[in-house]
C-alpha cells in the first residue's frame, strides 16, 4: 500500500490512500482547498498556488474524518504509514483505521512512498502496549510489525463519498495522474469531512 493511492474498497473501487491504496504508478499529489467546481473541473488552491484537476470515470471520492487512539484495539484492521526506527521496529507517521468493509484491503508489509526508510503495514491488530507512545503488533498474512504511535500522529477512518462532497472550502488530498500535456486527472480524492483537514 502506497497511501490513498487508488484501492479497491466494498461499496467502492480505490485501486489510494486510506492513506490507503495498491498503487500502480507513482501519482501526482495535491493539497488544499476547494475554490470552485465546474462539471468536471475542480480548482484547488493549494501552497504552489491554483491547480485545475480534472474528474474521470475512475475518479473515487472518500470522505475522512479523525478517530481517537483509543479507538484503534486488538481486532482493529489498519493501515500504518511509518519509518523504520532501525531496531526492527516502525515509527508511525499517520495511521488509518480502516471500516469493517474494508478489512484485509492491501494487507501485508512493504515500502511506502514517503522516502527510503518509510514502511506501510496493513493488518489487524492483535496486541496494543502502553498509554503513550502506545506499540501495536500489527499482524497480516505472513508475519507481524511493531508499530509506536507518538503523541500527536495523525489518526484517521474513511467513508464512501461523491462528487456532492467536493463544494467550495472543503479540504482535500487528491491523488492524480498527470498526462503528457500536464493535465491531471485524479485517481483518488480525500475530503475532510465538516472542515477536517486530511493529513497527507
Amino acid at each position: 500500500m502506497k497511501r490513498l493511492a487508488v484501492l479497491a474498497l466494498a461499496g467502492l473501487v480505490l485501486a489510494g490512500t486510506a492513506p490507503a491504496l495498491a498503487q500502480s504508478a507513482t501519482p501526482t499529489k495535491v493539497a488544499g482547498v476547494i475554490a470552485a467546481v465546474n462539471g468536471n473541473e475542480v480548482d484547488i488552491t493549494a501552497d504552489s498556488g491554483k491547480v485545475v484537476v480534472m474528474l474521470g470515470d475512475k475518479s473515487r471520492i472518500v470522505w475522512t474524518s479523525p478517530e481517537k487512539i483509543d479507538d484503534i484495539k486488538p481486532g482493529s484492521f489498519v493501515g500504518a504509514g511509518a519509518m523504520a526506527d532501525g531496531k526492527g521496529g516502525n515509527t508511525a507517521v499517520e495511521i488509518t483505521v480502516f471500516p469493517e468493509s474494508a478489512r484485509g484491503l492491501g494487507e501485508g508489509f512493504r515500502k511506502w512512498d514517503q522516502g527510503p526508510n518509510s514502511t506501510m503495514t496493513n493488518g489487524t491488530v492483535s496486541q496494543v502496549v502502553g498509554t503513550s507512545n502506545r506499540t501495536l503488533t500489527v499482524t497480516y498474512k505472513g508475519g507481524q510489525q511493531q508499530v509506536t504511535i507518538p503523541d500527536g500522529t495523525p489518526i484517521t477512518t474513511f467513508a464512501a463519498a461523491d462528487k456532492t462532497a467536493l463544494t467550495v472550502g472543503a479540504h482535500v488530498v487528491v491523488r492524480a495522474a498527470r498526462a503528457a500535456d500536464g493535465t491531471l486527472t485524479a485517481a483518488f480524492v480525500t475530503v475532510g469531512k465538516d472542515g477536517f483537514t486530511p493529513p497527507g
